[in-house]
């Protein structure tokens, strides 16, 4: 599963990866949430002209999945996540598998260890993040809702695979990493069907990522700092809630 996540990237880095021309000096957020906008990356129509790069640029969208079939989306829940193993038989993520497959640009997750009920123990946060730093690129799915009077409102999950054994003592669930030598297949949702691709949702490679336990300071959605990702040692506390930002959160996981 994916809660929480970080981006802290400078304009420089996404064009570096990504190839981004459009992407405006963008803050640092260490505490990205559901229901927040968030960078993603999607295949473009055309390059810029007499341009060497990538045929993809940057939106915004906001966190949280809404398919275009929904009425009412105050009734339905929150789509965070997709499940990768079963996104593309889902009624909810079936068209956008095939047709608005995405990139979300990240500096690393969120994750939180919970014992088993009655253990007595506190649930621990953990900041997931790539061993030799910089950003990566989770799998996405991205919809766009419109309403009775004509608004629209684009919208994204982020797919999960199961953990990698790096992280697997802090969850069983992880996001979906795609390597930058696959972001074209991924993007290409003209030639590249959900079959072709599906070799791509798997476990990120064993010595991507190291969990380092943070501070329970990352559950509330108003706490932003760079402080959120200081290594702590982990000491036994009464169970705590995390502030999810919407109380209609919902994951398929």
């Amino acid at each position: 599963m994916c809660g929480r996540f970080a981006l802290t990237a400078t304009p420089e880095e996404l064009l570096e990866l990504f190839g981004l021309l459009n992407v405006d000096d963008f803050p640092p957020r260490f505490n990205v949430a559901p229901t927040q906008p968030i960078l993603i990356v999607v295949a473009s129509e055309r390059a810029e002209p007499g341009s060497n790069l990538p045929d993809r640029k940057a939106m915004l969208v906001r966190w949280g999945l809404t398919p275009g079939w929904v009425k009412d989306p105050r009734t339905f829940p929150l789509l965070i996540n997709a499940r990768a193993e079963t996104a593309t038989g889902k009624a909810a993520f079936r068209a956008a598998m095939r047709h608005r497959r995405i990139l979300v640009p990240a500096s690393g997750f969120y994750e939180w260890h919970r014992p088993p009920k009655g253990s007595g123990k506190a649930s621990q946060a953990y900041w997931v993040r790539p061993k030799k730093g910089g950003i990566v690129a989770f799998a996405g799915l991205m919809e766009t809702w419109s309403s009775a009077d004509g608004s629209e409102v684009d919208t994204a999950a982020i797919l999960t695979t199961g953990a990698s054994k790096a992280i697997q003592h802090v969850h069983d669930r992880m996001p979906v990493v795609i390597q930058p030598e696959d972001f074209a297949r991924w993007l290409d949702c003209r030639t590249q069907e959900p079959r072709e691709v599906a070799d791509l949702m798997v476990p990120a490679q064993e010595d991507l990522f190291e969990a380092v336990p943070v501070s329970d300071k990352v559950n509330k959605v108003a706490n932003t700092g760079r402080d959120l990702q200081e290594e702590i040692t982990p000491i036994p506390a009464t169970k705590v809630r995390v502030d999810d930002g919407d109380s209609r959160q919902m994951s398929l996981f």
